[in-house]
């Protein structure tokens, strides 16, 4: 197994690139050139792979007929080559904007640069010639220049659209470059090159602002990234360009697979550049599960077959540089308050339409819950109420029944009692504990001869009988059993098996994790979803501590004492699942966002005092126990799953869904991962 230098982005998949803009000079390339070198040197400094620059960055967009001037043309060349030479020692690949002359025509380029030698030359592909714009007046139309070459410096390189460049010792770090109007166009030259193989989709823009066009970009950026599954760089022309009839702003960005990753204050007065971390591994996990992005290659061969690669060697600084990339501590609950809401909504609504459409199409039974004061349950509870309301069926079909045994409290079993009172749902108890006694005596458990002996036996008989005595009632009352678990409990198999919470007629929390939960209780209270005392006591069960009440003892069991914090988990459970991370690298990301806990955003909110922060030893800790109970574990428990919604894209667990895998499975591959760092 390879040497782990933990710290490196570069050791766990990423690749920092920039989009870097400024003031230009125009006309004065020599100006330009140091302009450029001077932003170089910069990102260098941060560890910086790629930093692309704007559309003639080295004369200016906007100089229109002095682009036919050989004067110009000349010096032009000359700053370029100073740009080439200056780069000797530097990091990144610099991706410069230049006109150069070819055959009969000028072309408009982006100029690819690294450690004083030109890898290549790419044409802009859709000169414009409407509106405010008439670029083909000077410079010629390049989306036919395919396995060509070009003079550059005295050296012949390669010259075309049909270019990759890819880092021969940065796994997945491939780049195509565009040029501004490329973007705009219904079939862009990016789309094939994502096809072909290229991951980072670089823009060199003039782009002049007007009302509304900074977001039209940032629409086009957005989905450019989304559907190439790539990270698209976009660097436009600022403060310097001609004003005679436009202006320019300097709007520079980085998506990644939709997402904004970094942007830079626009109309800057002096240098900007937007820096982000762009994780190759994701990219590349993206294209090999979404199968139909390959069958779209296939379809496109003739073009994407013909692309030529042209290799080098980046040679990146494996020391610690941080990580320059928004990440969220709870990827399944975004800090944003305004996205939060939005997943709130449409989370809740998702369970509560399944449930509707389920109860629906099995001639409309009641619902037979089991309520025991907890998060899962509560939740699950509030579903089905707002189900029957949307159904106009009255909640008194909702069957509900807490079932206290030998360690249930007060305090759940009250709140229980008045939650079901507040949602007017018919409420009962069941007192498991003289039916665990009398099974525990005729098993000869020790418990029933007044041992102290709280086994997994002893945990699980009152599990079972829970879940046996709500299959009864409901056959006797003619409803379904409605499932509480949750993804977390799923992923962890914190659930009695069979007769058991891992079983019910249709669960609408499978699909929901620990950490959403809690917020979706915390949005229904906040949205008024109920009235005002159903909202106070579902802010007490909020506070209460997770615990299955199982064990007797003077101090309440924790279940995350024991199996870990669900935090840590979930954001383990998402990166394993949605994007099939290594430990070691999950690790890496779970440490930045969650070694400091004043650093980054929580989700609103979120309460205070449960604001921790984890180090490394106990982030490697609870990974080991999350690879051992998910891979080893806990899949024949996820094999015979109930029915029940996805709801986070972040994915599910069915077996007839996201996650098919044996139940008989191994974690060495993981723990050996998990081993390459201590």
């Amino acid at each position: 197994m390879p040497e782990l230098n933990f710290w490196s982005i570069y050791q766990h998949g990423f690749a920092r690139v920039a989009a870097c803009t400024g003031h230009t000079v125009i006309a004065e390339p020599l100006a330009n050139a140091e302009a450029v070198l001077r932003h170089a040197r910069r990102c260098a400094e941060e560890g910086v792979a790629v930093a692309v620059f704007p559309e003639m960055v080295l004369c200016g967009y906007s100089i229109e007929d002095l682009l036919l001037q050989d004067a110009l043309l000349d010096t032009v060349d000359e700053a370029l080559q100073e740009v080439v030479a200056g780069s000797a020692d530097l990091l990144p690949m610099l991706v410069v904007g230049a006109p150069l002359r070819h055959r009969n025509r000028v072309y408009n380029c982006a100029v690819i640069v690294h450690r004083g030698r030109v890898l290549g030359v790419v044409p802009k592909s859709y000169p414009p010639y409407y509106r405010e714009f008439y670029e083909r007046r000077q410079i010629g139309d390049g989306a036919d220049e395919r396995g060509g070459s070009i003079r550059v410096g005295g050296f012949d390189v390669p010259f075309g659209v049909d270019l990759l460049f890819a880092a021969d010792d940065v796994p997945g770090l491939v780049l195509h470059a565009e040029i501004c109007e490329d973007m705009w166009v219904p079939v862009p030259p990016s789309a094939e090159a994502a096809l072909a193989g290229a991951t980072v989709l670089v823009n060199l823009s003039g782009s002049p602002i007007t009302v509304g066009r900074a977001e039209d970009r940032k629409l086009l950026c957005r989905s450019a990234s989304s559907r190439c599954l790539a990270a698209y760089v976009y660097a436009a022309a600022g403060l310097g360009e001609s004003t005679t009839d436009l202006s320019w702003d300097g709007q520079a960005m980085v998506y990644e697979n939709g997402a904004l990753l970094a942007e830079t204050e626009r109309f800057p007065l002096g240098d900007e550049y937007a820096v982000a971390d762009v994780d190759l591994d994701l990219l590349r996990q993206e294209r090999q599960r979404m199968g139909t992005f390959d069958d779209n290659r296939r379809t496109h061969r003739e073009r994407t077959d013909d692309f030529r690669t042209v290799g080098f060697k980046l040679d990146p600084p494996l020391t610690d540089l941080g990580l320059r990339r928004r990440l969220e501590r709870f990827p399944f609950v975004p800090a944003d308050a305004e996205r939060l809401a939005l997943d709130c909504y449409e989370a809740y609504n998702i369970q509560v339409a399944g449930l509707q459409q389920r109860l629906a199409s099995i001639g409309g039974p009641k619902v037979v819950i089991g309520v025991s004061g907890g998060l899962d349950s509560t939740h699950a509870l509030i579903v089905a109420a707002r189900a029957m309301d949307r159904a106009g069926r009255p909640r008194s079909d909702i069957l509900a029944w807490t079932l206290p045994g030998f360690a249930t409290s007060d305090h759940t079993k009250d709140n229980a009692h008045a939650l079901m009172r507040s949602l007017g749902v018919t409420a009962a108890e069941l007192d498991i504990t003289p039916t665990a006694r009398l099974m525990l005596q005729e098993m000869g458990h020790p418990f029933a001869s007044g041992e102290p002996v709280y086994d997994v036996t002893f945990e699980n008989v009152q599990a079972g009988l829970r879940t046996d005595y709500l299959f009864r009632l409901a056959n006797q009352r003619g409803g379904i059993v409605l499932g509480t678990g949750d993804l977390s409990e799923l992923a962890l198999g914190w659930s009695t098996y069979g007769v058991g919470d891992q079983m019910s007629h249709y669960n609408v929390n499978g699909g929901v994790p620990k950490t959403l939960i809690q917020h979706l209780i915390r949005w229904v209270i906040s949205s008024r979803q109920f009235d005002e005392e159903t909202g106070k006591i579902l802010a007490a069960i909020l506070d209460t501590e997770i615990s299955p009440e199982l064990v007797p003892g003077e101090e309440m069991q924790s279940t995350e004492s024991k199996i870990g914090p669900y935090a840590l988990h979930d954001f383990t459970l998402f990166h394993v699942l949605r994007y099939g991370f290594r430990p070691s690298k999950i690790a890496f990301l779970a440490w930045h966002a969650w070694h400091d806990a004043d650093a980054g955003g929580w989700p609103p909110g979120f309460p205070d005092a449960k604001r921790v922060a984890y180090d490394l030893p106990e982030i490697r800790q609870w990974l080991e126990v999350f690879c051992r109970r998910f891979f080893a574990f806990a899949q024949f428990k996820r094999s015979a799953m109930p029915n029940g919604p996805k709801v986070s894209a972040g994915g599910s667990l069915s077996p007839r869904g996201d996650w098919r895998a044996p139940s008989d499975g191994s974690a060495t591959v993981w723990l050996r991962d998990l081993s390459r760092f201590d």
